[in-house]
C-alpha cells in the first residue's frame, strides 16, 4: 500500500507533459553529479506504470535498493517541482513576485535600499496589473520598513503616500476575504444540506446570505471581490434552486473573465 508520500510522487509525475518530462531529465543532468542520475530511473520507472506498485519497481529496477527508496522519491520530488519552476517563472505571475520580492530581500540585506526599493516599485506595478492585493500589501510593509530606517531622505510626502495605500489595499483584502468566506460557507452549506427543499430551507439559506453579505457591497469594485462576489450568488441562488438567477450570475462570472483576460491564466481553475 502506498504511503501519502509516494502518492503526491507518483501523481506529480504523472501529472507531467511531454515538454516538462524532458526539461526534467536536461535539468538533473546539467545540475546534478552521477550519483543524482538514479532518480532519473526512478522517475522513467513510476513514469511507465499505470498504478504504483513497489515490489514491480524494484524488481525491474534491480539499481534501486529498498534502504534507499524513500530518501529517492523525496530527492527525486524535489528536483521535479525544482525543474518546473525553471520554466514556469515566466507564466505564472505568483512566482515572478515571488522571485522579486527574494530580490528586494537579498538588496536590503545588503544595505541597498534604493535598489531595493527600485525592485519594489516594479513589483507593485505588477501586482496591481494582476490584482495580486497580497503582495501587493507585502510590498506596501517592506516599503514602510525602508522608509522608517530615516536614510533614503524621501518622505516628504511619502509617509502620506504609503499610508493611503495600505489603507486602501487592506479594504480591498478585507472586502475580497469577506465575499470570498461567504462563497466557501454557502458551498459548505450546500454539502451539508443540498438544495432547499421547502419554504423554511430557502428562508434559512436567505437569512445566512443576507446576515453575511457586506452593507456596502453596492459599491465593490476589482476582479477578486466581483469573482467571490458571483460565485456566491450562484451557490445562493442554487441552493434555492432560482435557477435563471444563477445563470444570470454565471453569465457575470464568465464576462469577469472577458473584461480581464490577463486573469484567465492567473486563475484558470476558477
Amino acid at each position: 500500500m502506498p504511503n501519502r508520500s509516494t502518492d503526491a510522487l507518483f501523481q506529480l509525475v504523472k501529472s507531467l507533459e511531454k515538454s516538462e518530462k524532458r526539461n526534467f531529465k536536461l535539468y538533473v543532468k546539467r545540475n546534478s553529479g552521477n550519483e543524482d542520475l538514479k532518480i532519473v530511473q526512478l522517475f522513467d520507472a513510476l513514469d511507465k506504470m499505470d498504478e504504483y506498485d513497489e515490489e514491480q519497481l524494484l524488481k525491474k529496477n534491480k539499481s534501486l535498493s529498498k534502504q534507499q527508496l524513500s530518501n529517492m522519491k523525496a530527492h527525486l520530488y524535489r528536483k521535479v517541482l525544482s525543474s518546473l519552476r525553471l520554466i514556469k517563472d515566466a507564466e505564472n505571475i505568483d512566482l515572478q513576485l515571488h522571485e522579486q520580492m527574494d530580490q528586494a530581500r537579498i538588496l536590503y540585506n545588503k544595505g541597498l535600499y534604493h535598489q531595493s526599493l527600485r525592485v519594489l516599485d516594479r513589483m507593485k506595478e505588477i501586482a496591481r496589473q494582476n490584482n495580486q492585493f497580497t503582495y501587493l500589501m507585502q510590498v506596501l510593509f517592506f516599503e514602510k520598513k525602508i522608509e522608517a530606517l530615516h536614510i533614503t531622505r524621501s518622505m516628504q510626502d511619502r509617509a502620506d503616500q504609503l499610508t493611503s495605500e495600505s489603507d486602501d489595499t487592506m479594504c480591498r483584502l478585507e472586502m475580497i476575504s469577506t465575499l470570498s468566506n461567504l462563497s466557501l460557507q454557502l458551498y459548505s452549506w450546500y454539502i451539508k444540506n443540498g438544495h432547499a427543499r421547502n419554504e423554511s430551507d430557502a428562508a434559512a439559506v436567505k437569512k445566512f446570505f443576507d446576515q453575511h453579505m457586506p452593507p456596502d457591497i453596492g459599491s465593490v469594485q476589482g476582479f477578486y471581490e466581483k469573482l467571490y462576489l458571483y460565485q456566491s450568488y450562484c451557490w445562493y441562488s442554487f441552493i434555492r434552486q432560482e435557477f435563471l438567477v444563477y445563470y444570470r450570475y454565471a453569465q457575470k462570472w464568465v464576462d469577469l473573465f472577458h473584461k480581464y483576460p490577463n486573469m484567465v491564466r492567473t486563475e484558470t481553475a476558477h
